[in-house]
């Protein structure tokens, strides 16, 4: 059993959370991992405690989401991955071949950062930005993004052993497509 920083501990107890093993763990691993799938998590979590379930996993992720610890995020056609960057108005950038995904920060930074042009109604609080394109590993390995479909499940394996890279230097910013969601957080959980 890895010990677990105290530091994570002590922002358990400051969002109010009970600390316990499985959820210093899971927080101690999404900071570790940036934009990681729970499939991944939880096997990192079981290298770190030993046997805990794939449920146990979904439970604390809920919860510290709740919390404000972690940040949950959706690209199409991937399952949902955890952050420990919070607080920020940033946005992501995916790789369509491999999946990687980056932060990109925000240009305007407050939210909501775009203004749409009808509301609806609706008090936008903010807007979620994807950048799509193809990331410096595969751009460089001279993969195809078209020999893979946009919404096909990302390869788990290969997002894990992948490195995050700053998304300023990919180059792969000149076709971006974006996506946009008014959806408060809170509603995407």
């Amino acid at each position: 059993m890895t010990p677990t920083p105290p530091a994570f501990e002590d922002q358990l107890r400051a969002a109010s959370l009970r600390v316990t093993a499985p959820r210093a763990a899971v927080l101690a691993e999404v900071h570790d991992r940036p934009h990681v799938d729970v499939d991944t998590l939880t096997v990192a979590v079981r290298a770190r405690l030993g046997k805990v379930s794939t449920q146990a996993v979904y439970d604390v992720l809920r919860a510290l989401t709740a919390a404000g610890l972690v940040r949950r995020i959706e690209p199409a056609g991937s399952p949902a991955r955890y952050e420990a960057r919070v607080g920020d108005n940033h946005h992501h950038v995916v790789c369509r071949t491999c999946g990687a995904v980056s932060d990109v920060d925000c240009v305007v930074g407050e939210a909501p950062c775009l203004d749409a042009p009808s509301t609806h109604g609706f008090t936008i609080d903010e807007a979620e930005v994807t950048y799509w394109g193809t990331c410096p590993v595969c751009q460089q390995a001279g993969t195809d993004p078209s020999a893979r479909a946009p919404t096909a499940p990302l390869t788990t394996a290969l997002v894990a052993q992948r490195t995050t890279t700053p998304a300023g230097s990919s180059g792969s910013r000149s076709n971006p497509s974006t996506s946009s969601s008014t959806r408060p957080m809170k509603e995407q959980q």
